[in-house]
């Protein structure tokens, strides 16, 4: 038996490259949260432009989230 060692070395780098992205999108996401941008920011300190920004970036991880589990889950197929 013989590793496919390329097969093996591309799941890794979209592993890799997926997981930095999603940790990229949920910092921006925390970022919307925690920052007030313009004058027209609500009373805890969040803008409604920050409140998007967020919202976006936390469906856009739960998406990945629930599509890898699609992928690994065999009654979905």
């Amino acid at each position: 038996m013989h590793p496919d060692w390329t097969a093996l070395g591309e799941v890794a780098a979209v592993s890799v490259g997926v997981t930095v992205a999603v940790v990229v999108v949920f910092a921006l996401g925390v970022l919307g949260l925690a920052r007030p941008e313009g004058t027209r920011a609500r009373q805890d300190g969040t803008s409604a432009l920050g409140l998007g920004q967020a919202t976006l970036c936390f469906l856009a991880c739960a998406a990945v989230v629930a599509y890898g589990i699609h992928l690994i889950v065999p009654q979905f197929h």
